[in-house]
């Protein structure tokens, strides 16, 4: 088993002195052992693997691999992706693993454990996992969950036993000489079909045999089901824009909020352990733009025009919110092992005081609702010294409805105050929190000081095992988001077909109330000014739960600029589409691209 530092040495041979230095010069014990992890699980997420914030070094299958052995793997993967789109289904999985003669539930234990994140394929290095567990099954070790958490020496794993790979790659072989295939061991493959759904121009539908994952079948249905009835009765406008390929390939997003001075900017230097570029930390507004810092091949900085033009980035939607929001965003790209798993939303400090009766240039909780709708988990940061929560605050914390499951609260600069004053800043920001969020349930806080300052543990020893604690905690929770994604994005897409259909309802009985003949311009005048009456009329005609219904004075001014009479009326069919697509294509899509084995 190799030590940590003999793993970084092989893993980092080059850059090693300077990283040591970087992890370890001037940092605490707690602060040693936070950054030690941090670095140590997000490496290993590369792996794709459903890791612990304990894992130890050894057990990382992908560097512990031999350059040959990957060369094979790869090889073999190309054999095993029978439709070369860079993906090893079930049907595939099932077919090339039944070479290795195990039995069906350990071949159940082994995909369950490649496939981390559930989303019903391989790709490369979850296909190089499932190939070191077959091996080590095929020596007669048992396979379990635990087992990347174990002592096992992959390094020295050979190759498993597949019978019948041999005559299949000299097969594949043939065809490749003959121009049928190209199977030469290299990463290129074809691009996906779905990348081409959003721009085909056919109204033909998506052959089932295109799907190869649950995001694929989440696009198959959104393009044939739920985006005929968004564009009838313009979900566009009252919710939010179409979604195309790039939502559905995005990485996992996680939003800080919080008054100026807080420690956004810090918090996630702090996780990432160095500067990112375009990063200003003061105690004046230093943030006062929306900066999105994601994983790139190189540190830059890209104006938001530029960023939200980009087909492949799912960042087009603002466009919607004019020049003058996109000159106060851009985008933070560098090359990190934490960023090829999470984006992080940084955001300008929330206005107190005096500074709110400036108004912003572009609709602020407009776009803080937009993000927040993309994102898999929001942050509201909070200092010990600014417990008050402002007008402009409590609208963004409002604007956040419908996604309180993803909203976490850290008190962050903990340390500045002693113990007895925490106990009672804590409960101060408890009792303002209750105000305004208006929930029963309590919010989840972590309590803790993320930046890289020395903490005096002889001073407050029950504050440094507090924050120890908390941290760790936090950083749990930010681990779990990769592997959680795909889950998040199927919640996400019902609740989004739920919202569609609210919507569709609302707009058609709109519509129905106008006269056919004369008065119409009072008739919506009247509408408009008593919508909230008509939102209850709609929810007890078709008996909707009252809480999925959207803002009231959100619609209002989108109604404002439209004519009523111009809209359609209610298309059963296509509610009834929605609704075959909730009861029973999504069950069913979930039910075929799970564990093949089961």
């Amino acid at each position: 088993m190799l030590k940590k530092g003999a793993y970084i040495r092989r893993r980092f041979p080059s850059s090693y002195p300077e990283r040591q230095t970087r992890y370890k010069k001037g940092k605490s014990k707690r602060q040693n052992r936070i950054i030690f992890v941090l670095f140590l699980n997000f490496e290993f997420q590369k792996s794709q693997q459903c890791v612990s914030v304990k894992m130890e070094a050894s057990s990382l299958p992908i560097d512990s691999c031999s350059k040959e052995h990957q060369k094979i793997y790869r090889d073999w993967f190309n054999i095993a992706d029978s439709d070369r789109d860079g993906r090893v289904t079930g049907n595939d999985g099932t077919k090339f693993f039944a070479m290795s003669k195990l039995s069906r539930q350990e071949l159940k234990q082994i995909w369950a454990i490649a496939d981390s994140k559930r989303q019903g394929y391989l790709g490369l290095k979850e296909f190089i996992v499932a190939m070191q567990l077959i091996s080590w099954a095929q020596a007669g070790h048992e396979i379990t969950f635990d087992i990347l958490k174990s002592s096992v020496d992959l390094e020295n794993i050979g190759l498993p036993a597949m019978e019948g790979v041999d005559a299949l790659a000299a097969k594949k072989k043939d065809f490749a000489t003959n121009g049928v295939h190209d199977i030469n061991g290299s990463n290129h493959h074809q691009v996906p079909a779905s990348a081409k759904w959003f721009t085909s121009k056919s109204s033909k539908k998506i052959p089932p045999s295109a799907v190869t994952s649950v995001v694929d079948g989440l696009k198959r249905l959104y393009i044939e089901k739920l985006k005929p009835l968004e564009s009838t009765y313009r979900f566009n406008d009252f919710v939010s824009p179409s979604l195309t390929n790039s939502d559905f390939d995005a990485k996992p997003m996680v939003m800080l909020l919080g008054q100026y001075s807080t420690g956004k900017t810090t918090f996630i230097k702090h996780l990432l352990q160095c500067d990112y570029p375009g990063a200003h930390i003061g105690p004046e507004p230093t943030t006062d733009r929306f900066v999105v810092v994601m994983s790139g091949p190189d540190e830059r900085s890209i104006p938001g025009n530029t960023i939200a033009v980009q087909a492949d980035l799912p960042f087009g939607g603002l466009t919607t919110f004019g020049g003058a929001f996109l000159s106060k965003f851009e985008c933070s790209q560098m090359p990190h092992p934490l960023l090829d798993q999470i984006t992080f939303v940084d955001t300008p400090g929330v206005l107190s005081g005096e500074k709110q009766r400036t108004q912003r240039s572009y609709d602020f909780t407009g776009v803080i609702s937009w993000f927040a709708a993309k994102c898999d988990l929001i942050l509201l940061l909070f200092d010990p010294h600014k417990l008050d929560i402002s007008d402009e605050f409590k609208r963004v914390i409002s604007c956040l409805r419908g996604n309180d499951d993803k909203i976490r609260v850290v008190l962050n600069k903990a340390h500045q105050v002693d113990t007895q004053q925490l106990m009672r800043v804590y409960g101060a920001l408890m009792w303002s929190l209750g105000k305004v969020l208006n929930t029963p349930e309590v919010v989840r806080v972590y309590i803790g000081s993320f930046n890289d300052k020395q903490i005096n543990e002889a001073d407050d020893p029950l504050g440094q095992d507090l924050f120890e604690k908390e941290q760790d905690d936090l950083l749990k929770d930010l681990l779990d988001i990769p592997r959680k994604a795909c889950d998040r994005r199927i919640n996400e897409f019902v609740k989004r077909a739920r919202a569609a259909k609210i919507n569709a309802y609302i707009v058609s009985h709109l519509k129905k109330e106008m006269p056919s003949m004369m008065g119409k311009a009072k008739a919506q005048q009247r509408l408009i000014d008593n919508l909230q009456d008509e939102f209850a009329k709609v929810q007890r005609e078709y008996h909707l739960p009252p809480g999925d219904f959207p803002s009231v004075e959100h619609y209002r001014e989108v109604l404002n600029n439209y004519n009523i009479d111009k809209f359609e009326k209610l298309k059963p069919k296509l509610v009834q589409a929605v609704d075959d697509m909730l009861g029973y294509e999504i069950p069913e899509l979930l039910k075929n691209f799970r564990n093949p084995y089961e």
